[in-house]
Order: C-alpha cells, then structure tokens, then sequence
C-alpha cells in the first residue's frame, strides 16, 4: 500500500506549496480550543437570531468535538493577499492564498487536530471555510453566523479535529471572494488505507476571470442584475453589515467611479444536455487546471503501468465540467470524500464545490487529462506523461474520445457499506423550493432571500429527509455545511455527499442524521447564486 509523501505527489503549483508555506507540527497539545480565536476580538461570538437555537460556540458544540477525539496538532498558515499571478503565460492581479493558484496543499491525518491561521492582508473582510469537512460550527467560516469576518489586518485562527478520510476545498466564504484565486485543496489521508496505488495526482478544476481585461467577479455579479448595476453589498455569503459593498471597498480593478472596466462577460445561448438546460450565465475567458491554461499546461509524470489516484475538486465559480482522461477508463472510488461501490466510466460530470476520486492504471506515452464546461466555450488541460522529455504535448483544443463516452451520475453511485446510512424511518421531513430566475436574477429558497436570522429547526439525534424541489430553468449545486447526506429517492442509490446537482424542474430528496449542532448553511454552490440570495440555515433547537 503506498503511503504519497509530499515530494512525491504533482509537480504542479499544489506540489510546490509544501516546502515554502506548510509547517505542521507534531505537538503533544491535542486539547481544540474552546472557541474562535480573533486578533483583537476574542470573546464568543453569538450571532443575532431567534432565541431557544444552539449557538456556534454552545456546550452542545464542544461535546460533540470531545467525542471527535483530538490526535497530532498539524499547524498551516495562509496569508490572503492581493498577488500577481502567472497562469502559465498570462499574468493577472487577483486576491490568493500565499500569492498561489491554487492555493497550498494542506495535507493532514484523520483524527488530526488541523490549525490553520489565517492572516488577512486583503483590502476587505475575509474568512475561510472547510468545505466538506464535519467540524465544529465556530470553525465554519461563516460570517455573521459563525463567527465575525475576519477585518484586514488581523489573523483568526481555525482549530479542529478532522475526523473523516476525504478529499475536500478550502475557500473564502465571502461576497465573490472564492471566483478569486482565495481557495486550497485540503486532503485528509486514511490511516487505513484501503486503497492500493502508486502516486497521486490532485487536480483542481476552475474558471477564471479575475484580472482579464479588468473584470472582476463583483461586477460580472452587477452585469447579470437587471439594469447592470444592483448592488447586493454582499449579501448572500459576504459579511453583511459588518463590512461595506466589495464592490466599492474591495474591487482593486474598478475604475474611479466604481464601474467595470472589463466587457459584458454575460453568457447568452448556452445549453446542455447533461444539464437539462443553459449551462450558466458567465461567459468566462479562461478556464484552469492547478492554475494553468491550456496552452502551458501542468504536466504530471509517471511509469508505465502506474496505478495512479486522482482527487479531482471542482473549485470553479459558475462552471460544472465533464472530464476524461484520454486513452483510460477512471475507476470512481470516493465522491465528496466518501467512499462509493467501485464504477468504473469514461468520463465524469463534477459540479461546483464537488470532488471526485478516481484510480487509473496508466497507459505508455503522453495523455490530456481535460475538463470540458459545461454549456460554454473553451476547455481546461492538464498532462500525464510517462517518459522523460518535455515535447509532443497536446494541442489546446483537444477532446479525447472519452469525453463522448460513459458517465456515471452521482445519484447511481453506491455507497461503501462502512459509510452507509443506516436505514431508518425520516423523524423530520422538510420541504424547501428553489425560486428565481435568470432574468431577474433573484435566486434564494421560497421566494426568499438570504437572512443570518432564518432558521429551519432540526433537534440533534434526528433523521432528516429534506427534499429540495427546484422551481426553477437553472440546475444548482446545493451544499450542506457541516454534514454528510445520503442522495436518496426513487432514481437514486444512497451515495453519501454534501454537495449535489438538482436538475432544472427536478427534485432532490437527501437523508442526513442530525448529528452535529450549530447553525448550518444550506445554499447553492453557483457563487453567483448565492451572493444573490440562495442560501438558508438549518439551525439545532436547544
């Protein structure tokens, strides 16, 4: 069984990052602190809301971290920071983590305590969310609900015990921050390994418009209201009333007067089949593999007959991608960190937020791994070789004939026995609509948009049957915080998520036990979906 260390795993801007910005540490102190550590704020914070709810820092919380276990201490520090970034031949100014895309790797042990500061450098309020990770509600990263946003110039650090194996995201969880380069893959190793392989390649999938021609994501945001020009001052994911519009304190491409310099990046006319409908509304220039074009690609190298383990996360803003890697089948064993029923497919559709394992036994010679969006014009490339040299890549627009091929939905996975959910009769059942439109674009959950103050009640010890059912011409990826679901219904099988596509004029019927309290975010992955007001809260009632 091959255990990857550091050197050994992609030489690629993630590889890259161990040396320079990842210190882990081995301490003997393995108690989690017993709440958010702000520079200059320290005490528990309590967000406004209805009374009888558990709060993020709530006794119900910090037992249900004691039973987490608390093992190594594995210590990280990210600076967010305005950066000039090199995408393989274009540079842009963006916001990034340590001045890289993706950000570093950071690569700790189930059972590990992860203590991660960060350091706000930024022109703006910022936070950071473990996306995927079941951890305690304090360290969710959620501003005006979880924790206050951290200002600039201060630090917050984030200390928790990570409890499950899996391959998950780390980004900021304000305004359009994340359709920034303000992301990182976090990979959680098992340290009982079932898997069998030689070398692992960890791909990050993304759009990109930050910096080309002087869009920004904030007035790409303004472009897709009606008129061009509503300000939602940050409403959805941003910090709220703790911090002004980004829009007019955070856009270092603005012009004077606060209006994009950049084109209209508005998509007209797309469509997909796999996608029941239009593929999005962005019409993005670039889209990356571990922060690089297609015409520079990342190159992966291997030997011949290499069993190869690829964590695939879409990081994208607005994009899903259907991905292959020409000349192999990929065998899918983990969705969203969880293990499924090995499936073996040509290709694979990844959503926003999204990850997918996969094992591959590699072919002789040279191989474009390629991430086609969805709906939209262009493609993302990245490069697995097997011999020595550096020529012959492959062309820019190429499309393996796996593209074409089989793809197996999320919903027709099965999951692992050793993850299943136990069956169980729902305690509780919920009902939430997804509504707006891309004409008005009014995203949010019955006709409402997003309020820190909503809760819909859950009591720890539940099963929760939540049924989604979208109202909606658009298809979402949806996101539970804090939890793991199970994809049930008649048409699906159980695979354990925490992210899924719900399909235009569909329903999507998910099973979770409640067994994590706090106050947990339920809202689309679209970015641009939830800065306009598709997001929710799902709150433990004392």
């Amino acid at each position: 069984m091959y255990k990857p260390s550091r050197r050994t795993l992609l030489r690629t801007p993630i590889a890259a990052a161990g040396a320079g910005f990842l210190a882990a540490c081995t301490s003997s102190d393995s108690e989690p602190s017993s709440g958010p550590q702000h520079a200059s704020d320290r005490e528990r914070f309590v967000p406004a809301g209805p009374k009888g709810y558990v709060n993020p820092s709530d006794p119900e919380v910090l037992a249900a971290e004691r039973k987490r276990g608390a093992g190594r201490v594995r210590t990280f520090r990210f600076t967010a920071q305005e950066a000039k970034l090199d995408l393989g031949g274009r540079s842009v100014r963006t916001w990034a983590y340590n001045e890289e895309v993706p950000g570093p790797l950071v690569r700790v042990t189930a059972g590990d305590v992860l203590d991660l500061t960060l350091a706000n450098r930024l022109p703006a309020m910022t936070t950071l969310h473990s996306h995927g990770v079941r951890l305690r509600c304090d360290m969710d990263g959620v501003p005006d609900l979880t924790q206050r946003a951290i200002r600039s110039g201060d630090d917050f650090r984030y200390r928790f015990t990570v409890a499950h194996p899996g391959t998950y995201l780390l980004h900021s969880h304000v305004g359009m921050q994340p359709d920034r380069a303000l992301y990182a893959p976090l990979v959680v190793e098992d340290p009982k390994e079932p898997l069998s392989y030689d070398k692992e390649w960890v791909v990050l999938l993304d759009d990109w418009l930050d910096g080309v021609e002087g869009s920004t994501p904030d007035n790409v945001l303004e472009q897709l209201k009606p008129g061009g020009s509503t300000d939602m001052g940050g409403m959805a994911m941003g910090p709220g009333h703790h911090s002004p519009s980004p829009r007019r304190s955070a856009d270092t491409h603005s012009s004077a007067s606060g209006k994009s310099s950049g084109p209209n990046r508005v998509l007209h006319d797309s469509h997909s089949r796999m996608l029941h409908g239009e593929g999005g509304s962005v019409a993005y220039p670039h889209y990356l593999v571990n922060g690089r074009l297609p015409g520079n690609p990342s190159v992966f190298r291997c030997r011949p007959g290499d069993r190869v383990r690829l964590r695939i996360i879409n990081a994208g803003s607005e994009t899903a991608f259907r991905v292959a890697l020409g000349g192999h089948k990929m065998t899918v064993t983990h969705t969203d960190g969880y293990p499924v029923k090995h499936k073996q497919t040509d290709a694979l559709l990844i959503g926003m937020a999204e990850r997918y394992d996969v094992l591959v036994t590699v072919g002789d010679g040279v191989f474009p791994l390629v991430a086609l969006p969805e709906g939209k014009k262009g493609r993302a490339l990245a490069v697995l070789r097997t011999d020595k040299g550096n020529r012959n890549l492959p062309p820019a627009d190429v499309r393996p004939d796996e593209l074409d091929g089989n793809t197996v939905p999320a919903r027709r996975l099965l999951p692992a026995d050793s993850v299943a959910l136990r069956e169980r009769d729902p305690d509780r059942e919920m009902r939430i609509r997804i509504t707006g439109s891309m004409e008005k674009f009014d995203w949010g959950f019955d006709h409402k948009a997003y309020s820190a103050q909503q809760r819909h009640p859950v009591r720890a010890g539940e099963r929760v049957r939540l049924t989604l059912i979208n109202a909606t011409s658009m298809w979402h990826p949806m996101h539970l915080h804090g939890h793991t679901f199970s994809v049930t219904g008649l048409d699906s099988v159980g695979a354990r998520k925490d992210t899924a596509l719900v399909l235009p004029h569909r329903k999507l019927v998910i099973d979770f036990d409640a067994d994590n309290p706090g106050l947990w975010m339920l809202h689309c992955h679209n970015q641009y979906h939830s800065e306009s007001g598709m997001m929710t809260v799902l709150g433990y009632k004392k």
